[in-house]
């Protein structure tokens, strides 16, 4: 068994709590938290495990063999980077640090050590985006058009990120995961609408070597909570709900057929087609119990997670192009291919 330490026992720390004491391969052995209330909810609630205000004495425990880490990005870094020096495998909330030099080194650690560094990025470990994967890499949707995304609600604000870092990071990871071809550049927009706090909305479009053009809309100042993700292919397209009950992935046999016309070689002739509508049962199993069951696995057999440490550099690397690419009005920031 898998004795695990928890810091940060918030919002998602809280569900990791449970997805760690119910895990088959994990048992959740220690909780962390600098606000006591938090951390007294967690000893009530599993009573046999041992709680700390301090994560230093979580990380040092030789009870504790891996550490979760559910806390501000801004201390990701130091957090994980003493937890892998302790001889710990690691799972970082997304994203995985505040800056890719930071990620980097972490990725150097981990591997130097032969230590498990996984980052949570949890659509990965849906059925849904999973499908979508197998349908890209199978050539079902045919030539890739666009990927158009609008991921809004209203807050949460974050203090230590914007909204790009909170919500876009999400969409980032999937197109990572599920098309083949890499974003070379971001164009990126914002604008803060809270004074002293940083941007709240923003637009990115990202750039790929043939026609795919990827787009994100991510705001935190909508009246309405909307997951929705269109993906348009030459042969079919797919509209991804995270918020549907049921229907989550809709397949479309629609689009467009261009031929030459027969009275002018140069005449184009465009023919729209409407077929049907295919949404595959999906299961629903949650997310993160994918997440914690890869993270044992990888513990167990030394193999390399889904969301291991050089996929989440990567998407640090793509977080910080569209940031300068906001500081510098949307202009094109290049990608380095690595990581």
């Amino acid at each position: 068994m898998i004795r695990v330490g928890v810091i940060g026992c918030g919002y998602w720390g809280t569900n990791l709590l449970r997805n760690f004491a119910e895990g088959a391969s994990c048992g959740l052995a220690a909780a962390s938290d600098l606000v006591a209330e938090r951390l007294a909810v967690a000893k009530r609630r599993y009573p046999g495990v041992k709680a700390a205000a301090d994560a230093a004495a979580l990380i040092e425990d030789p009870a504790i063999d891996a550490v979760a880490i559910a806390t501000p990005v801004s201390t990701h870094y130091e957090l994980a980077l003493r937890a892998l020096q302790a001889g710990k495998h690691v799972l970082v909330e997304k994203p995985l640090a505040a800056k890719s030099e930071e990620g980097k080194h972490l990725v150097e650690e981990a591997e130097r050590r032969g230590l498990t560094l996984m980052v949570d990025h949890t659509f990965l470990y849906t059925d849904s985006v999973r499908l979508i994967r197998e349908l890209i890499h199978g050539g079902e949707l045919g030539e890739l058009y666009y990927y158009d995304s609008v991921r809004i609600n209203l807050g949460l604000f974050q203090h230590d990120v914007n909204v790009v870092w909170d919500l876009a990071a999400h969409d980032l990871s999937i197109l990572e995961y599920v098309v083949p071809q890499r974003i070379r550049a971001v164009s990126a927009t914002g604008l803060t609408h809270v004074p002293g706090s940083p941007e709240d909305i923003a637009y990115l479009t990202l750039h790929y070597d043939d026609s795919l053009i990827g787009h994100l809309h991510v705001n935190w100042l909508a009246p309405v909570k909307i997951r929705r993700t269109v993906i348009g292919g030459s042969r079919r397209m797919v509209v991804y709900d995270e918020l549907e009950p049921s229907e989550k992935v809709k397949i479309y046999d629609r689009g467009i057929t261009v031929e030459e016309g027969s009275e002018e070689a140069y005449q184009l002739l465009i023919g729209y087609r409407a077929g049907d509508m295919l949404a595959p049962q999906i299961g629903l199993t949650e997310a993160l119990k994918g997440v914690v069951s890869e993270f044992a696995r990888c513990i167990e057999t030394g193999a390399r997670p889904r969301t291991g440490g050089p996929e989440g550099l990567r998407v640090v690397r793509l977080l910080e192009a569209a940031g300068r690419s906001m500081a510098n009005k949307g202009a094109p920031i290049e990608v380095p291919d690595e990581g």
